[in-house]
């Protein structure tokens, strides 16, 4: 039974208007120079759900026409629409002193991009693939140039040469993609195996949405047949002639593959995924072997396979899916290669089994388990497999060549991400991976898995300038109140002093098994610049140190989530990197469950709290079985609507149900109006909720972008605004600004 129903069947259910609720509670401290916050109207309705019952005064913020809304933003319904505008005036009025930061973050940040900028080209056939910016533009171009050198075309050897240098070929502009609308967002491109069509996803609303345009290279015409209603994943058969694409259905779940010609025709169902819980997709092999239908959720999978051979074959099973087993898998030539955390191998292993008996019965081991090193991922080339490790919140590349002899990339520093890329070839010796840290900029490599000779191909620029000597990178580790050394990363200019006088800023995600790499941000610059540590706690629930650090905090242990990044915040105040009350905490989606829950648990220790799109009214949302990623959810937190004990563990820490009065810090929650995962209803409700349990007289604002989705603007520069609104709250509310205006 989902929410609406258990909200039809419950005699106890009552709607009744109530009285505004007041500014703040008795004895606030609240300034009498902020405007007046809105006040959001009550109408309590009761829900009960396995004997227990909770009141939920905001559940009138959801439009019940919500999967219209995403698709037409314009759809919402007035008094929705009219208090999201409210709170967004009130915001902009209470930080209004914020402006000229704002002003300032923002050319900082658009300084440090090189604004004329283009990716490393990737080589497929006669033909190198990249992305080009051109200064003053929001959105990418799709570029292509022709390539010399010996290529393999049916059969033969063809070698091209050229004169003179090629000239480039505009294959999209997702500028004029994106002329007169409020939002457009290329989700993934691809060409044809034979170079002759360009596919696109667009989706124009920030729902996720998507929709794939062909383009046939030859006329430069856009074909007429588009496809709807995708998840934007989609894939080329090798031969060229079909698209295989994976559909999004009325709730926004992916649900079936589909198939049709790739110049147009009829349309053919080749799977169908009845379990809510499970995503798919589909892809192509690194030989171009076989095509593969991926599903799995986050603790279980399962593969089916369609030979190159036969692409109206119906797909084959692999291995059938087991609760709490995981594998996906690669063909390498002559053989499946597959990762998998199959017998026990909970930081996973690679096994190979046989072409035409993949089924793990066959399964033998190629890369023993190893426990503390989580495999993360595997790229395949004809003659070595790469594969990019993770342990204690660092990464390494390993190669392996065909005789099983390995040798490794690795980075002797505190804290660096290494990321491997891959190649976009099979047929070659060459990956390509990159390196930075939180203090150096992406260097990206072209690296011979043969002779270890590695070409440098792109050094990230500055074009503002920076010196990676005028800064500081240190890795430390907390205690957790279970015993746990948790990884905190730091970065700090040089002459940032560590006497407990600086702000810091502490992020934190925490789920799904998603580990927070030690990366380099241009963006962060303009905090640390101003004098704030920028730290990383790379807490329980992410996999930054393995895949158990998942699993230790999932479902009846997902509060080791928020205890451990407590953990780090008194870590830091301890060694005198800062004190509490100057710690702005920042985090986003799941991490915005992570930021209500902390904001509940010690709201003494932070300055201010800024959750990004948050997901913070987890019961409500848990029980809604029509949302998009609510049986997905189920085995990350438990299941409410059935299971008593996750109904009781949940709502525990359920930040939205958690609060009540006590003196909250500054707090900033944003969302969009279009988000499919963290549906804008959830930060209106916190905020309309939180403000009037404060106790503590600070600001508590709400921001929701009215034409975007889950990533924010979709054009480059637009987003960086967004992201130094952001920051100069952060300096706002350690400084207090809200007493100054």
């Amino acid at each position: 039974m989902n929410r609406r129903e258990l909200l039809a069947s419950a005699a106890a259910t009552t709607v009744v208007a109530a009285a505004p609720a007041a500014l703040a509670a008795p004895g606030s401290s609240m300034s009498s120079s902020l405007p007046t916050p809105p006040v959001a109207r009550k109408i309590p309705v009761v829900i009960e759900q396995l004997g227990r019952t909770r009141t939920d005064d905001y559940q009138w913020m959801k439009d019940d026409n919500w999967q219209a809304v995403l698709k037409d933003p314009s759809l919402i319904k007035a008094d929705v629409k009219a208090h999201l505008t409210e709170e967004n005036a009130y915001r902009e009025a209470v930080m209004a002193s914020t402006l000229p930061m704002q002003a300032a973050m923002f050319e900082e940040m658009k300084g440090r991009i090189k604004e004329d900028d283009s990716s490393v080209p990737s080589p497929d056939g006669r033909w190198e693939y990249f992305t080009e910016y051109r200064t003053g533009e929001q959105h990418p171009r799709y570029m292509r140039v022709a390539r010399s050198g010996t290529f393999r075309e049916d059969g033969k050897d063809v070698t091209v040469n050229f004169i003179q240098a090629p000239t480039p070929e505009l294959l999209l502009d997702a500028n004029l993609l994106a002329e007169g609308k409020a939002y457009s967002e290329v989700g993934a491109t691809a060409n044809s195996p034979d170079h002759a069509l360009f596919a696109y996803a667009e989706d124009a609303q920030g729902s996720e949405v998507f929709r794939i345009y062909i383009k046939d290279l030859a006329t430069g015409e856009v074909l007429p047949d588009v496809i709807g209603d995708t998840g934007g994943n989609f894939v080329f058969s090798p031969d060229s002639r079909w698209i295989f694409w994976t559909n999004r259905d009325d709730n926004g779940r992916p649900d079936k593959i589909f198939r049709r010609p790739a110049r147009g025709g009829e349309t053919t169902l080749v799977y169908e995924e009845t379990d809510d819980g499970m995503f798919i997709s589909v892809g192509l092999t690194a030989d171009e072997a076989f095509l593969v239908i991926n599903i799995a959720n986050q603790e279980t999978s399962e593969s089916r396979i369609i030979p190159a051979s036969d692409l109206t074959a119906t797909p084959t099973l692999v291995e059938p899916r087991h609760e709490g087993r995981l594998y996906d898998l690669d063909h390498w030539g002559d053989r499946w290669v597959i990762r998998t955390n199959a017998d026990d191998a909970m930081d996973f292993k690679i096994v190979q089994a046989p072409t035409a008996t993949p089924g793990k019965a066959n399964w033998t081991d190629l890369v023993a388990h190893t426990p503390g090193r989580f495999i993360e991922n595997v790229s395949l080339t004809s003659g070595h497999l790469a594969r990019q490790e993770r342990a204690d919140a660092n990464t390494r590349i390993v190669i392996r060549d065909r005789a099983g002899a390995e040798h490794e990339i690795a980075v002797d520093e505190p804290a660096y991400a290494l990321s491997l890329q891959g190649a976009s070839e099979f047929d070659t010796t060459i990956t390509r991976y990159a390196y930075n840290s939180p203090s150096t900029p992406t260097t990206t490599y072209d690296y011979d898995l043969a002779t270890r000779e590695r070409r440098v191909r792109k050094v990230q620029t500055v074009p503002s300038g920076h010196n990676p000597a005028d800064y500081v990178v240190e890795r430390l580790n907390a205690r957790a109140s279970d015993g746990e050394m948790v990884p905190i990363t730091i970065l700090r200019r040089q002459t940032t002093p560590v006497d407990g006088s600086a702000p810091l800023l502490l992020y934190g995600y925490g789920s799904y098994g998603i580990p927070i790499g030690a990366t380099f941000s241009t963006n962060r610059l303009s905090l640390v610049d101003r004098g704030f540590i920028y730290a990383i706690a790379h807490i329980r629930g992410g996999s930054d140190k393995g895949w158990n650090w998942f699993l230790s905090a999932r479902r009846m242990t997902k509060k080791n989530t928020f205890t451990d990044f407590i953990a780090c915040a008194e870590h830091l105040i301890a060694n005198n990197y800062t004190q509490a009350g100057r710690i702005v905490a920042e985090g986003r989606s799941a991490g915005g469950m992570l930021m209500g829950a902390v904001t509940n648990m010690r709201p003494d220790l932070w300055a201010g709290v800024i959750g990004g799109v948050p997901f913070v009214d987890v019961i409500n949302t848990m029980s809604d079985t029509s949302l998009p990623l609510t049986p997905p959810e189920w085995p990350e937190g438990g299941n409410p609507i059935e299971d008593v004990a996750a109904y009781d563990y949940m709502y525990s820490y359920s930040p939205y149900d958690q609060i009540e009065a006590k003196p909250y810090p500054a707090v900033l929650a944003t969302g969009g109006l279009s988000d499919p995962r963290v549906t804008y209803w959830e930060p209106e409700k916190w905020i309309a909720k939180l403000r009037p349990a404060t106790t503590s007289g600070k600001p508590v604002l709400l921001k929701i972008n009215m034409e975007a989705g889950h990533f924010a603007s979709s054009g480059r520069f637009d987003y960086l605004k967004e992201v130094a609104h952001d920051y100069a709250f952060a300096v706002w509310a350690v400084e207090k600004g809200w007493e100054k205006a």
